[in-house]
C-alpha cells in the first residue's frame, strides 16, 4: 500500500513552483512524479521587488500571501489531475513557501515565509504541513538548511566521502561522511546573482548553458573583492539569502570598476564555483574512502560551473544527483514530502548540528 505525500518548493530563484508526487514507506523514498509549473510574470516581479526593496505595505503583503497559497493550490490540483491522482490517497503536503525575508542572526531572530497554508488546505482538500523553519530558530538555529536531514535519509553511503551540493539561488551543501555528524550550511551565492546580472543586461530569466558567460573573461581584481564578503569567513552553522546576496549587492561592488558585461558574468560563475570549493576544500576527510561531490539545483546545469567545481576539487568525482537515481531538479520539493512525512507521524526532522538549534525537534505546523 503506497503513502503518498506531496512536496512544493518555490526557491530563492522564484522561477517556478515545484512539486513532487513521493512514496514514503519507513525508509523507503520513492518518487512517483513531478513537474515544475512557471511563477506568472507579475506575480513574480512583485515577489522580487518586495525583496529587493524590503519594503511594503501590510496590504501588499497580505494580498501577495493569499495570491500564492492560491497559485499553489491550484498548481496542486492541477497536477493531480494530470497525474490521475485521487487526492485522497494523498496523505499530506509538504510546502515550503516562498522565503522573503530570512534573518537568524538579528537581537529578534526571524524567518518569513508567505503563501496562505489554510488556503492550500481548504482548497485542496488535503492537510498541509507548511512553516517548517521557525520552530527551529525558536530553539536557537538558523532555520536552515533543513534539507541535509532529507540528504542524510536518501544519500548517505557509509563507505564514500560524499558532499550534496544544491546550486538554487543560494548554494548549500550537505557534509555526508562516514562516521561523522552531518554538517550543513549555506556556501553563498548560487544562481541569484548570475540570474540578475543576465536579466539586467539581456533581458533573458537565466544564462542557458553559461553562453553568455563563457563570452567573458574572468576580472581578477573584482573577483578577489567579491570574495572579502564577511559572509564567507563566518564559521557554521550559517544562512544566507537574497537578503545579503542581490543586484544592489553587486552594484557596489562594482563602483571603480568598468568592465564589461559579459566578464561581470564570468566573474561571478568563478565567484560562485569558488566560495562552494573553498568550503569543501576545508573538510577534514574520512580515511581514505572515495570522494563524491553530488550537485542538484538549476545550477548543476551550468556546465561552466561544473566544469570550474571538478577542476577546483581534484581530488573528488563531481556528479549530478541525477547519477545517483535522485532527479536534481526534485531533490527539494521530494526533501519536503518527506519532512511532511516527518510532521504527521511525530518523527525529528532537523539537524541541530546544522542548524544550530538546541535540540533535535519536529519541524512543520498542521493545517486542515
Amino acid at each position: 500500500m503506497q503513502n503518498l505525500y506531496i512536496g512544493v518548493m518555490s526557491g530563492t530563484s522564484m522561477d517556478g513552483v515545484d512539486i513532487a508526487l513521493v512514496d514514503i514507506t519507513g525508509s523507503q523514498i520513492t518518487s512517483i512524479a513531478s513537474n515544475c509549473y512557471p511563477m506568472p510574470l507579475d506575480l513574480q516581479q512583485s515577489l522580487l521587488n518586495l525583496c529587493q526593496t524590503k519594503q511594503t505595505t501590510l496590504q501588499n503583503l497580505g494580498e501577495l500571501d493569499h495570491r500564492l497559497g492560491k497559485l499553489f493550490a491550484q498548481k496542486i490540483n492541477q497536477f493531480l489531475a494530470e497525474k490521475g491522482i485521487d487526492k485522497r490517497q494523498v496523505k499530506a503536503i509538504g510546502c515550503h513557501g516562498q522565503t522573503i525575508y530570512h534573518a537568524p542572526n538579528g537581537n529578534y531572530p526571524f524567518t518569513m515565509q508567505i503563501g496562505d497554508a489554510n488556503i492550500i488546505a481548504a482548497k485542496t482538500g488535503i492537510t498541509t504541513i507548511a512553516d517548517f523553519r521557525r520552530k527551529d530558530i525558536a530553539y536557537g538555529g538558523q532555520g536552515a538548511p533543513l534539507v541535509p536531514a532529507f540528504h542524510k535519509a536518501v544519500l548517505y553511503n557509509p563507505n564514500i566521502n560524499r558532499v550534496v551540493l544544491n546550486i538554487g539561488g543560494i548554494s548549500n551543501i550537505s557534509v555526508l561522511f562516514p562516521n561523522q555528524s552531518v554538517i550543513g550550511y549555506d556556501t553563498g551565492p548560487g544562481n541569484v546573482l548570475l540570474d540578475g546580472w543576465i536579466s539586467q543586461n539581456t533581458g533573458q530569466a537565466y544564462d542557458e548553458d553559461a553562453l553568455w558567460a563563457k563570452k567573458g573573461n574572468i576580472n581578477n581584481k573584482l573577483l578577489n573583492k567579491l570574495l572579502k564578503e564577511d559572509y564567507l569567513k563566518l564559521p557554521a552553522p550559517k544562512s544566507t539569502g537574497r537578503e545579503l546576496f542581490n543586484l544592489p549587492w553587486l552594484n557596489q561592488k562594482l563602483n571603480g570598476f568598468n568592465i564589461k558585461a559579459e566578464n561581470i558574468q564570468a566573474t561571478l560563475v568563478e565567484f560562485t564555483a569558488l566560495t562552494i570549493a573553498n568550503e569543501v576544500n576545508k573538510l577534514s576527510l574520512t580515511n581514505d574512502f572515495p570522494c563524491e561531490l553530488l550537485a542538484c539545483g538549476g545550477g548543476a546545469k551550468n556546465p561552466l560551473i561544473m566544469q570550474r567545481l571538478s577542476i577546483l576539487l581534484p581530488k573528488w568525482t563531481v556528479l549530478t544527483t541525477n547519477e545517483r537515481g535522485i532527479n536534481g531538479d526534485d531533490m527539494e520539493a521530494i526533501a519536503f514530502a518527506w519532512l511532511a512525512y516527518c510532521s504527521v507521524n511525530n518523527i525529528t526532522s532537523n539537524i541541530p548540528e546544522v542548524t544550530g538549534a538546541n535540540q533535535a525537534v519536529c519541524l512543520g505546523v498542521i493545517y486542515k
